[in-house]
């Protein structure tokens, strides 16, 4: 694809057919104040018929009663920590060890993701229900007040006081509607000290944050 002229160590060279030109990537930057990754149909626009409202509030209720972890994708573009809070992660293989996430089309973070092809998986614990807010708003230094450092196998930030995280290259990228369907190879991973003070996640059910408490 023209305005691309290498691959970044690790990432799949099937991954590269589906990197955007620069010039989609401003196009994506939408004027919106959340970029929080829902899982797709969430949040999706629907046509001003009222039978598409129903059936996709329909479709977004059903999806609601599917209770997820949160998580924030991370990584670093040039010299600056790019971030954006995702609820649509999931494993994907043991052997070789792959997960997933779904970054919708509209979303600022995921060219920056792209074009970087590594990122940091950042599985949020109960008591981070700020940083899940703060890394969904857009318009603002999304790391302010956050202490993290670079993941060990592609630099990518490690946000500190998670339950775990999964440093990863892209392994694949596939068009899926108005989202992607990003395929990440894990290349190193750790869950936090056992003497952490906090242990359980943060959860995300029918629209709000819940915890195992909650």
């Amino acid at each position: 694809m023209s305005g691309v002229s290498e691959i970044p160590d690790g990432i799949s060279p099937d991954a590269r057919e589906t990197w955007p030109h620069p010039e989609l990537i401003q196009s994506w930057l939408g004027d919106a104040d959340i970029d929080f990754e829902l899982r797709p149909g969430e949040e999706v626009a629907v046509h001003d018929d009222p039978e598409a409202q129903a059936a996709a509030r329909r479709f977004r209720d059903v999806l609601g009663c599917f209770a997820s972890g949160i998580t924030v994708i991370t990584t670093m573009s040039g010299d600056e920590p790019v971030g954006m809070t995702c609820q649509s992660f999931s494993s994907v293989s043991l052997d070789p060890p792959l997960i997933a996430f779904v970054p919708a089309r509209s979303s600022r973070a995921w060219p920056l993701i792209q074009r970087a092809g590594r990122f940091c998986v950042n599985i949020l614990s109960a008591d981070q229900e700020h940083v899940s807010a703060q890394m969904a708003t857009k318009g603002t230094d999304k790391f302010a007040g956050l202490d993290w450092t670079p993941a060990r196998a592609t630099g990518s930030p490690v946000i500190a006081g998670t339950l775990a995280h999964l440093d990863c290259t892209i392994h694949a990228v596939y068009e899926g509607g108005d989202h992607f369907v990003v395929i990440g190879r894990v290349e190193h991973l750790e869950t936090q000290a056992d003497d952490a003070a906090v242990t359980e996640p943060l959860l995300y059910f029918r629209g709000r944050y819940r915890t195992t408490d909650s």
